[in-house]
């Protein structure tokens, strides 16, 4: 058996130990047997503080961002329209600042209702 890649960051390389998986270029570990109450194949979306994100929450930036393309930054605690996730590299779909944008879930943090 393969070990798999790295949930946070998405890596190969991946130390096994005798209860859990280590990400040599992050440092996250999970446990080795992930034991999970959603039906196999739904995907997960975590933010950068492991709360797990669903269509229409909130989200807030947790570190500056520049925008590609643009002179402008998306800045610390900027706090999105509800938020709706997607397949592909960047995990949401959402507007912030009237602007819409798609984020990698690592560079947000959930707000509470």
């Amino acid at each position: 058996m393969s070990t798999p890649a790295c949930p946070m960051c998405e890596m190969t390389e991946v130390l096994s130990h005798a209860d859990h998986y280590e990400c040599v270029t992050c440092g996250h570990e999970w446990p080795l047997e992930v034991e999970s109450d959603v039906p196999a194949g739904d995907r997960i979306v975590k933010d950068a503080y492991g709360n797990v994100l669903a269509d229409g929450d909130i989200v807030a930036m947790i570190k500056d961002l520049k925008l590609k393309g643009s002179s402008e930054v998306l800045k610390v605690g900027t706090k999105s329209k509800p938020i709706r996730l997607v397949d592909g590299d960047h995990e949401i779909s959402c507007k912030m600042d009237g602007i819409a944008i798609g984020l990698k879930a690592c560079f947000v943090k959930k707000v509470p209702a």
